[in-house]
């Protein structure tokens, strides 16, 4: 389920309830404004840290695994490492989500940016619900232009991944629809959010050579036979991390 962004119309009646409305009268304009700056970020959270936005499906909200395995949790868990204050990520992604459903998903969000990053996995449903390529290209082209928009309209913040290759899994094993059909159809997907990446101006990273180390490896996996396990997002995390610091570093 995705994650809705805070509302700030609701903050004085979270205040009231924290009891910060009691001081309010004596505090100095300044002071209010600290107070709300450090409401806003949330426990543990920097004021002034860089804000990210990961959009996606049930690769981006971690089917399966904890919350700090998840491959946006992971990335700025690496990025900290850098020396970057990067905020926890505000993730709008939801299992089964196809393109459209998540650009749906982000009008019912409402996230507000500008972001510092933003990143964009998406496609894995549409390719598992048939649907039509040139569609895909299109409906992929219009959410990479809000994705973009979400980032101050600077293209070289926004971080495309690659659709991760399932055919290796068990689950497909056990679909009947051909492992090798599988892939070939990721593969032409993958041509396609590629190329509306480059003609966008945004990064782009291919996770999907790593994703089919599950073939051998099913410790990459989760215990559903389908989706990854945090080590195979901790790969997909640092492939993701050298185009993250260009990204928040231009």
């Amino acid at each position: 389920m995705y994650q809705s962004i805070v509302d700030v119309s609701s903050i004085d009646v979270v205040m009231i309830r924290m009891g910060i409305a009691t001081v309010l009268p004596n505090m100095s304009p300044f002071a209010i404004a600290l107070a709300l700056s450090v409401f806003l970020a949330g426990p543990g959270q920097s004021p002034k840290a860089q804000r990210y936005l990961a959009l996606g499906d049930s690769y981006t909200i971690g089917q399966g695994v904890e919350e700090a395995d998840r491959w946006p949790n992971q990335l700025v868990a690496l990025l900290h490492e850098k020396g970057t204050d990067l905020a926890k990520p505000e993730i709008i992604a939801r299992t089964g989500w196809t393109v459209r459903d998540l650009s749906e998903g982000i009008d019912a969000s409402q996230p507000r940016g500008p972001y510092d990053l933003v990143t964009l996995l998406i496609g894995v449903n549409d390719q598992y619900q048939g649907a039509d390529l040139e569609s895909y290209r299109r409906d992929f082209a219009a959410l990479l232009r809000r994705a973009v928009g979400f980032a101050g309209g600077q293209a070289g913040r926004v971080v495309v991944l690659s659709i991760p290759d399932w055919s290796v899994t068990p689950f497909a094993e056990r679909s009947g629809r051909g492992q090798a059909r599988i892939a070939a159809e990721i593969e032409r997907f993958n041509r396609i959010n590629q190329e509306e990446t480059a003609r966008a101006g945004a990064r782009y990273v291919d996770v999907t050579p790593v994703s089919r180390e599950a073939r051998a490896d099913r410790s990459l996996l989760a215990p559903d036979g389908l989706h990854p396990a945090g080590a195979m997002y901790a790969a997909w995390a640092r492939l993701a991390l050298p185009e993250a610091l260009k990204a928040i570093q231009p």
